[in-house]
């Protein structure tokens, strides 16, 4: 892995099934996220993309290949060890918001910042500098349920920052949103990327991730390269 290299996927594959019913979802995949970078992936519904975030995310583990996130080799390691990884080097944004309802969004914030600081007046700082970074800070005593979903959204980058992490794994992280929404989001990962030093690995089935990203990959048959022109209109 390169030195700014925050995640390397080398020959990964991953099948469903076997025999004739088998579905080779991934067949080598090579990829490689720099600090910073935003980098998108398409394709058609059920080719995979959702696979390759996972398991980049050590939630899953591939049948063949080699993952590293943040210099850590995810192959071969333990349940503890991958729970490990994940709470320290990655964070999640998920197309559902998954806020825990009773929590304001300063306390939903907090709450994953004392996972890795510790609780106490540090982690509610950190999670109320967060807010202030996603634009939320003024909204920071307020529930899910009174929040909009794009604010709902701030707050859930703000606690996939929470940890501190220098991977962002975004599945449809505007799925839920209007267009204007939308954008807005993609603007604040890019900020966050660039603000931050952070790689975002993202995948969508939105056409604008494209003016967001610093490259957008299309992923299909189980393969991943470039998005040509007219590629998402497939």
């Amino acid at each position: 892995m390169t030195e700014q290299a925050v995640l390397r996927l080398q020959g990964v594959t991953k099948t469903f099934g076997q025999g004739e019913s088998a579905a080779h979802i991934l067949r080598g995949i090579d990829l490689e996220l720099a600090m910073g970078e935003v980098t998108g992936v398409m394709g058609p519904s059920g080719s995979g993309k959702t696979t390759l975030l996972t398991i980049a995310g050590a939630l899953q583990p591939a049948d063949s290949g080699r993952v590293e996130v943040a210099g850590e080799q995810l192959t071969g390691r333990s349940q503890k060890e991958l729970s490990k990884i994940r709470r320290t080097r990655i964070g999640f944004i998920f197309q559902s918001f998954n806020l825990l309802s009773a929590l304001t969004a300063l306390e939903n914030v907090e709450y994953v910042a004392a996972l890795s600081i510790g609780r106490g007046s540090q982690s509610r700082e950190a999670a109320a500098q967060l807010l202030g970074i996603v634009g939320l800070g003024h909204r920071a005593d307020r529930l899910p349920k009174q929040l909009s979903g794009g604010e709902q959204q701030r707050v859930c980058i703000a606690r996939a920052l929470a940890n501190r992490a220098p991977l962002l794994l975004a599945d449809e992280p505007t799925a839920n949103l209007d267009s204007q929404r939308a954008r807005e989001i993609m603007g604040l990962l890019r900020a966050v990327a660039r603000d931050m030093g952070c790689g975002v690995l993202l995948v969508t089935h939105d056409l604008r991730a494209s003016e967001f990203a610093d490259r957008t990959l299309w992923l299909e048959d189980g393969h991943l390269q470039p998005m040509a022109d007219g590629a998402a209109g497939r």
